[in-house]
């Protein structure tokens, strides 16, 4: 066993900790960064002038109107940026735009003595506006042959000679929608400028540091003349990786240029409106199955919804590419990815990552074409599992092909899915207009950056007089419960109680050059910082103690008054990894999470409505860290999964009009949310047992992400519910997602015998599914 992933006798990892801030979220004490308006001085509130087309060239622009408004101070526009007038890494998202790219961009932004102030001098701006076409559907882009990027190709085999191979051949066409983060708290930052021309920014942001260069190169800085401070998030979910860092420069451009405190919070309609979301995806496919029903070869081509610049979109789509397999051996593999550029907000990260998307293509596949081969779906995906010494379709090995057998095999058990499903199949007999589905997939998820050089985290532990400790990690909290477990691991490698560990929030002066918690390595990556930081300091002990074993306090000061450093710097690489981004070949990930989830789903004939009767879920965490949290993470993840997938549905107005490209979900009155009522009525999580993972920190393993995609289970069980409204053998195209409408058109084609449906006539949703088809 390494070192990274022994753990000592009585650890605190391991032990079951409610979330370090849960009372101070429970009785509204915990502090945000918008909290710390009322706490500042002579602060001025921004807003944006927002634009009212998907696409058009800024003709003028007159601020004298708004600056006559009472209580406006200042217009930003961009001839006030000193640096460069770009919130990105490419070079393609200006802050104040002459050609607005898609509708409700901000054109500039007005600072106001009261968010009221701004916002009516917002409204007094006049700008001027030559409308030009605007793409914004996937199809449209394809068609126009709109697109940004790298178009990156996956190849093992020969994927014509394989499925010339197989016996049975299909293909067809798939498209999902992306998705809203809708986190509690909207975007905010708060700058200020210190006394000697320092900026000091406070941002709700998962990548403090590119936070802090943005900030940097729009204000023409060095980075060490800017720190960023995040104090915790109401929610990130990827949404927070890119996305804040041109409002923190937009704040800290105001700051410099008035010398007063700049708040910038957006409202829920302008964080809906501007800001990105999950890539909605198309698919073209083509597939080979051998006569018993086994994966022969795959060809697939997939574009994703980029928006209007590139933000994440290229790791996004690389991620999705290595995705494509889930669980599943494809002897002849080919995969092309390609970025469409619309005119809609850049879309960007997204719990998963682009994994989801690409594992859902399989799985869509697989549900479709089980009953045309005659197979019942749970056996044609079991019958394809991956074992060990096979490799991925970008060449890593496949090492702990046994887990999620386990899990497979732990589910069916414990959730008796034998009986279970003999008894669905009783009800759907007996019952005309209502029927039911029980499906069962797996999820094996990639854990690392797929860029190797973001595998690196720092921390700094300090020792005080008294014993006590102080932990900073780069590591950023949203929720998720990093900090509890960056505590337990503290807690754990010192020997001490928790209650003697304290973590500070995360700042770009006590950890430079971090990642962004993102890519389910939070934990990974600042554990590994902080346990190194703690075993620096627990090496220097063991000398002043030399075997005496002195008491803590005793040790430490001792320790002191002997002149030993009490504080470390930690750090840590993930070793292991190599990947080719040009050939996408190698072992991008330091290894792979695993869960099976089976869901039952009761769905109306009348209506499309569906209820979620039960789920019950094994998920692979290792030697989890801090098993409360975890536990938390794996419900929540699905539940958000099956709110991408059934529920949330972004809707975007296509026609010709005047309001071509606005948004129409712009709330949670507009736009569906998973709420208590969509919750599973039975709903059974576990942590796989015996899943000690060598060479990550005390044996843990990533939980962020993975858990998302464990709903695919309810989409699944949607699906055979629909089919079984119809004769045996149909197979049924399900909309993406899945609503009640979507439903009800599947379960209607089903009804009429049709092999084919899901979204119903194109003219009642847009997209639409097409069909799959034998070759």
């Amino acid at each position: 066993m390494s070192h990274l992933s022994a753990r000592p006798t009585d650890p605190v990892v391991g032990i079951a900790q409610p979330h370090e801030s849960a009372l101070l979220h429970v009785t509204g004490r915990a502090v945000f960064t918008d909290d710390l308006t009322p706490r500042t001085k002579d602060v001025l509130h921004a807003w944006p002038v927002q634009a009212p087309h998907a696409h058009a060239r800024v003709t003028a622009l007159r601020t004298g109107p708004a600056l006559a408004v009472p209580g406006v101070v200042r217009v930003l526009t961009a001839d006030d940026v000193p640096g460069t007038n770009d919130s990105g890494v490419h070079g393609d998202e200006p802050i104040f735009p002459d050609e607005v790219c898609f509708h409700g961009q901000a054109v500039c932004w007005v600072l106001g003595e009261t968010q009221e102030a701004a916002r009516r001098g917002a409204a007094a701006v006049e700008v001027g506006y030559e409308p030009l076409p605007a793409v914004l559907t996937l199809t449209e882009a394809i068609e126009a042959g709109s697109f940004q990027g790298a178009r990156p190709t996956v190849v093992r085999g020969d994927v014509e000679a394989g499925l010339a191979r197989a016996v049975r051949t299909f293909s067809g066409a798939f498209e999902m929608a992306g998705q809203e983060h809708f986190y509690l708290e909207t975007h905010a930052s708060l700058a200020t400028v210190e006394d000697d021309g320092r900026i000091f920014v406070r941002s709700s942001t998962q990548h403090p540091t590119e936070t802090q260069e943005i900030v940097a190169h729009v204000l023409g800085l060095a980075s060490h003349q800017v720190t960023v401070e995040c104090l915790r998030m109401g929610g990130g979910f990827g949404g927070k990786e890119m996305q804040p860092h041109g409002f923190a420069a937009v704040a800290a451009l105001g700051a410099t240029l008035t010398g007063r405190p700049v708040r910038l919070r957006l409202a829920r309609p302008q964080d809906l409106t501007m800001t990105g979301k999950r890539h909605g995806f198309h698919a073209t496919w083509r597939v080979g199955f051998s006569a018993d029903g086994r994966l022969e070869a795959l060809d697939v081509t997939l574009t994703s919804d980029g928006g209007w610049s590139l933000d994440l979109s290229e790791p996004v789509l690389a991620r999705a590419l290595c995705h494509v397999d889930n669980n599943y051996w494809i002897p002849d593999v080919r995969l092309h990815g390609r970025v469409a550029r619309t005119h809609k907000t850049s879309q960007t990260a997204f719990r998963g990552f682009g994994g989801p998307q690409g594992m859902l293509v399989l799985e869509d596949i697989l549900g479709r074409c089980a009953p045309l081969l005659g197979l019942e779906p749970h056996e044609l995906r079991r019958r394809n599992f991956y074992t060990d010494g096979q490799h991925t379709p970008y060449g890593q090995e496949i090492t702990q092909a046994g887990r999620p057998v386990r899990a497979w095999e732990q589910v069916t058990r414990d959730a008796d899915l034998e009986r279970r499903r003999a008894q669905v199949d009783a009800f759907n007999a007996a019952h005309q207009h209502t029927k039911r589905g029980l499906a069962i997939t797996p999820v094996k998820f990639g854990i690392s950056f797929n860029f190797t050089a973001f595998n690196q985290a720092g921390a700094l532990v300090h020792v005080y007089k008294d014993g006590s400790v102080l932990v900073n990690h780069g590591g950023t909290e949203m929720g998720q419960g990093l900090h509890t477990k960056m505590l337990q691991v503290a807690a754990t490698t010192l020997g001490l109680p928790l209650e003697r560990v304290r973590l500070a929030p995360t700042r770009t002066d006590k950890v430079p050059n971090t990642s962004a918690t993102a890519a389910s390595s939070g934990a990974d990556l600042n554990g590994g910082a902080v346990k190194d930081a703690c075993e620096q300091i627990m090496g220097r002990l063991a000398a002043v103690d030399a075997g005496r074993g002195l008491p803590w306090e005793e040790l430490v000061r001792t320790a002191y008054l002997e002149r030993v450093q009490l504080f470390a710097a930690g750090y840590y690489r993930t070793e292991g990894l190599s990947w080719d981004a040009a050939t996408f070949r190698g072992n991008p990930f330091k290894y792979f999470a695993h869960g099976v989830a089976a869901a039952e789903v009761e769905v109306d004939g009348f209506t499309g409505a569906y209820r979620t009767l039960r789920v019950d879920i094994v998920h692979d965490v290792g030697d989890s860290l801090s098993p409360l949290v975890d536990l938390g993470q794996i419900e929540g993840g699905f539940v958000q999964g099956a709110g991408w997938l059934t529920l949330e549905d972004l809707r975007w107005d296509t026609g010709q009009g005047e309001h071509r490209g606005r948004l129409a979900t712009q709330s949670a009155s507009t736009y569906k949310l998973p709420s208590l009522s969509e919750m599973p009525e039975v709903f059974n999580v576990a942590l796989l047992e015996h899943a000690h993972e060598e060479g990550a920190v005390y044996g843990s393993k990533a939980v962020g992400e993975p858990p998302l995609m464990l709903a695919f289970s309810v989409r699944e069980a949607l699906r055979q519910a629909c089919a079984a409204f119809g004769p045996v053998g149909t197979s049924v195209d399900l909309a993406s997602p899945a609503t009640p409408e979507a439903v009800f058109w599947a379960l209607h084609e089903a009804r009429s015998g049709h092999q084919t449906g899901g979204a119903g006539p194109a003219t009642l949703r847009e997209p639409a599914t097409s069909t799959a088809r034998e070759a």
